[in-house]
């Protein structure tokens, strides 16, 4: 039997109800980025294009559609703090994506209550189980293939501090599943989180 397939060519829309891209690269983790402006002021955003780029260093990195107040105050601090957004946490997360004036806070607006930080300035978020200092190595505006700029920003910083509630570790190791992590899967509302019953053991070839 021949396999159809929907093709299409992005810049020529794709024809759908809802982009599918985000949910055929997805369920991705979100970076809960907290930062402060150059007058101390905090800010608080979720961000789905997010993951992690290296080991050793580890090196996490955010992309914001619009340069809106975390990428800016990443870039002219040159610090900021990962949060892990937990299913728990899911309301908090969803709030603080709002779009509110520059210099007013989402921690207010979510109630969310926070915690120094040890090597930045940002604070982290005293509810989640982890959290992740970073100092801010590389930013660039993304362009297109024809070398034309998006008004889209990417931020990378090396993890120089973390942190892990301790009751989120098992036998020394991190539990995953027991924390569960907010993911979000594209379309218009979809996020999703694992269970433990889902976790399925692969061990690289030597």
């Amino acid at each position: 039997m021949t396999t159809q397939f929907y093709s299409y060519q992005p810049t020529k829309g794709h024809g759908l109800p809802h982009d599918p891209i985000p949910s055929l690269i997805g369920p991705r983790p979100i970076g809960w980025i907290s930062t402060c402006d150059s007058q101390g002021r905090t800010n608080l955003a979720p961000y789905s294009f997010f993951n992690i780029f290296n080991y050793s260093p580890p090196i996490l990195a955010f992309s914001s559609v619009g340069k809106k107040d975390s990428v800016t105050n990443a870039i002219e601090t040159g610090e900021f703090v990962y949060n892990l957004a937990t299913l728990a946490l899911g309301e908090q997360v969803n709030m603080s994506s709002a779009t509110l004036a520059r210099g007013e806070s989402e921690f207010a607006l979510t109630q969310l209550s926070t915690l120094p930080s040890t090597l930045v300035s940002p604070p982290r978020i005293a509810q989640t189980p982890v959290s992740m200092e970073c100092i801010v190595t590389q930013y660039q505006q993304l362009k297109r293939a024809d070398g034309q700029l998006l008004d889209t920003w990417m931020v990378m910083g090396e993890v120089v501090m973390v942190h892990i509630d301790e009751s989120a570790l098992q036998d020394g190791l991190y539990d995953c599943a027991g924390q569960k992590p907010l993911l979000r899967a594209g379309g218009p509302a979809d996020y999703y989180w694992i269970e433990q019953q889902q976790n399925l053991k692969m061990y690289r070839p030597k």
